[in-house]
């Protein structure tokens, strides 16, 4: 999932595919707590995720004018 594929999705989507980074980040917290083995890397990945669509959102609440254009 790239910056520009987020940038073209509507908030609605942008909502939704939070929900689902967050919920994926909590099934790996389980299943590392569990003692199943998983891809360390996983829980970076899912983290990075859930900070670009947020800052995206973020873009999008404020009017789009983030990228340091003023």
């Amino acid at each position: 999932m790239g910056i520009k594929d987020l940038r073209s999705k509507s908030v609605a989507e942008l909502r939704s595919e939070l929900l689902a980074l967050r919920k994926e980040q909590f099934n790996l917290r389980m299943a590392s707590a569990s003692g199943q083995p998983a891809r360390p890397d996983q829980h970076g990945k899912a983290r990075k995720n859930i900070a670009r669509v947020k800052t995206v959102l973020n873009e999008l609440g404020r009017g789009g004018r983030a990228g340091g254009k003023t």
